[in-house]
Formats: C-alpha cells, sequence, structure tokens
C-alpha cells in the first residue's frame, strides 16, 4: 500500500518563476480587477486558441453558464431541457434563474444527451437546450440544432468538460447559440478560478458585460441590472502563462491516457465510453465503466481504490435530479439510462503530471481488485 494519496486530479501550474515574474507589473500598477490589462489580454488570447468569434471571460464556469442563460431573457417558469448526468452547477444555473428544468436521458454509449428523446419533452413553455459535453465527449450536435430550429429554442452548451475540442475542423464554441467553459483549477485549462462564454453575436458580448459588472458603462451609468463576475488579474496572469506550456500539457495528459487504454482495455468487465470520431479529444477526464462481468462492483472497487490511497470519483453520483435539493420537484422518472450510468463509471486519477509508477499501481489494483491488499 502506498503511504502517498493519490488524487482524482491534480491542477496544471507554470513555473514558479515564471508567474512571480509576471505578476510583478501589478505591484507598479495596482491595478488587480475590473477588466485589466491582462483580463483583456487573455480574453483575445483565449477567443483565437478556441478559434471561436466572440468570447466574454468569467470570474468562473458557473456563473458563465448562468450569465449566458440569463442574457437570453427568458420568461420566469419557461422549461430548459437538460441533462441529469452532469456536475450540479448546470442544474443549478437552470433553476438560479427561476426556469424549470426538464430532464432529458443519455446515451450509455457516450453519456450524452440523447437527442432521439428531447423531442417528446418539447411544450409550449420550453425555450432552450442546455446539453453538456460530458468528459469531453461531443454531443449530437446537428440533430440538437435541427430540433432547435424545428421549434425555434435556443441551445447553451455546458462545455465545462471540452476546453480546446474542435468538431469537423471548428472550435466547440462555435456551435448553438452559445457555450461555456470552466477554467477550475481541476481542468484542462485553468486560471486557479475562471470561466469563459463564447458565441456569434456580439449584442451578446454587451449584454454579458453588462451581466458580471453591475450594468456599469460609466461613471454615472448603470444601464443594466447586474452582478459581479469578473476575473481578477491574478487569475488571468495564471491563464496567460498555462496558455504557454499548454500544448506540452495536453502532450503528457495525451501519453498518460493512452497508458491507461492500453493496460485496461482486455480487463473483463471494464467499458470505455464511446468517443465522436469527428471531435479531437482534450484528454480532461479518464472515466471507466464497471460492468456486471467485472465480478465486483463499482462501488467495490472504488473503496478498494480508497483503501489504497487512490481518490477516484463517481462522476456523476448522484445524477442531478436525484440530489436532495431536486428530488421530487421535478420530473425524473424516464432517465433509466442516466441512473444505470451512474451506478456504474468511476473517474480514476488522471492529471499532466501524474507519475507512472502511480498508474501502474492503479492498474494493478483494478486488474486484481479481489486480491488487492491494504
Amino acid at each position: 500500500m502506498s503511504d502517498e494519496k493519490i488524487l482524482v486530479t491534480q491542477s496544471s501550474m507554470p513555473p514558479y518563476e515564471e508567474y512571480i515574474e509576471a505578476i510583478k507589473p501589478l505591484w507598479d500598477s495596482y491595478w488587480l480587477t475590473n477588466m485589466g490589462k491582462y483580463h483583456k489580454e487573455l480574453e483575445e488570447k483565449l477567443r483565437e486558441y478556441l478559434d471561436v468569434p466572440e468570447l466574454s471571460l468569467m470570474v468562473n464556469g458557473h456563473m458563465a453558464l448562468e450569465m449566458a442563460i440569463q442574457a437570453f431573457g427568458f420568461p420566469e417558469g419557461s422549461e430548459v431541457i437538460t441533462t441529469p448526468f452532469t456536475f450540479i452547477s448546470t442544474t443549478h444555473a437552470i433553476v438560479r434563474n427561476r426556469l424549470k428544468p426538464v430532464f432529458c436521458d443519455v446515451k450509455l454509449s457516450d453519456g450524452t444527451i440523447d437527442e432521439t428523446k428531447i423531442e417528446d419533452l418539447i411544450t409550449e413553455h420550453t425555450v432552450a437546450i442546455v446539453p453538456v459535453h460530458v468528459y469531453g465527449n461531443v454531443c449530437n450536435i446537428e440533430e440538437i440544432q435541427k430540433i432547435a430550429d424545428k421549434y425555434n429554442l435556443k441551445v447553451i452548451y455546458d462545455a465545462a468538460h471540452a476546453f480546446g475540442v474542435r468538431y469537423k475542423g471548428k472550435g466547440i464554441g462555435c456551435y448553438g447559440d452559445a457555450s461555456i467553459f470552466s477554467f477550475h483549477a481541476t481542468k484542462v485549462f485553468n486560471t486557479i478560478e475562471g470561466g469563459a462564454v463564447t458565441f456569434s453575436d456580439h449584442k451578446l458580448y454587451e449584454k454579458l458585460y453588462n451581466l458580471k459588472n453591475f450594468g456599469i458603462r460609466g461613471e454615472e451609468l448603470v444601464a443594466d441590472v447586474g452582478a459581479n463576475a469578473k476575473m481578477n488579474e491574478f487569475c488571468a496572469i495564471m491563464g496567460l502563462c498555462n496558455l504557454n506550456h499548454l500544448e506540452d500539457a495536453l502532450a503528457n495528459r495525451k501519453e498518460k491516457y493512452e497508458y491507461y487504454k492500453e493496460k485496461l482495455k482486455d480487463v473483463k468487465g471494464i467499458r470505455f465510453l464511446d468517443r465522436n470520431n469527428e471531435a479531437t479529444l482534450n484528454y480532461a477526464y479518464f472515466p471507466i465503466i464497471i460492468e456486471d462481468s467485472y465480478g465486483v462492483s463499482r462501488d467495490t472497487l472504488y473503496e478498494k481504490l480508497k483503501e489504497n490511497n487512490i481518490y477516484s470519483r463517481k462522476y456523476f453520483y448522484p445524477i442531478t435530479s436525484d440530489q436532495a435539493c431536486f428530488k421530487n420537484k421535478y420530473k425524473n422518472d424516464e432517465v433509466g439510462c442516466a441512473r444505470q450510468l451512474a451506478k456504474k463509471i468511476l473517474v480514476i486519477p488522471f492529471y499532466e503530471k501524474m507519475n507512472l509508477n502511480h498508474q501502474k499501481y492503479i492498474v494493478n489494483i483494478i486488474e486484481n481488485v479481489e486480491r488487492a491488499i491494504v
């Protein structure tokens, strides 16, 4: 048994000296927030990197989604079709906008929203669809857009897991009416805390600017009702530094991803989620499905790993519609595949600077779980 804790993820960070040197000018300018120089620079560099027409930087991924939804001005009580197989933030963002989440089941093959079940959930009150590119797996964009066009619905993608993913040669943030990204410390690219909304309509940029900056448009002008969701300069500089090393980080993640794939592909009862071959990988997570044929349950494997100081995640269990804050408030009796997947999914430790010996240790326990010794 290892005495060292192996966590499910670890933040990517630039060299210490690089970050310290980069923040030094802040002690000259004293400009630490309020859309400063580095905020503007990061916003532009991310727009270029993600290959999107427009981008608005936010304090975190949750506020990016909450404000993206708010920016469309949907009537209170309107319905938004979404997936329950996601981080709780997705559902919170809908409910905090005084909208009603309508839960659509997912596909067991890849965990994304089942586009064949969306249309049956549409009512006269439906205003939008919020699909999730879960684990960076791309949704069926074309079919979702066809449905949205047919019923005049907005499509707002939760792309928190999909930073840098490209689909059919375009940045994933180009699709739908808007997409949101998370730059949380645990993500492929991080700004410590941060996020962004991407879109094509420049008018949305102005609305989001108002929403994240108290509606202030001048020294004596508050033009809109807004909140405070601005990214500070320390976080922006962390993002700029991390961008300098992103390609190396992705290469390292790819190497570790391929090691897991090779070593676990023939383990009976272990399945990987399908991926869209027209989308690139960003190596965000390494989820595995524990089928009955594995011999022990997902929870048993989770506990065995934990006994050996390996901290995996049941990501996402329970599904959001079954969480205490939402259970019995919204209809959730037609999400059987989401529940089934949530009971079998396990995200194992995976990050840029992961030690190969740690990977070998994890693989050995998964291969020999019944003989794992504490």
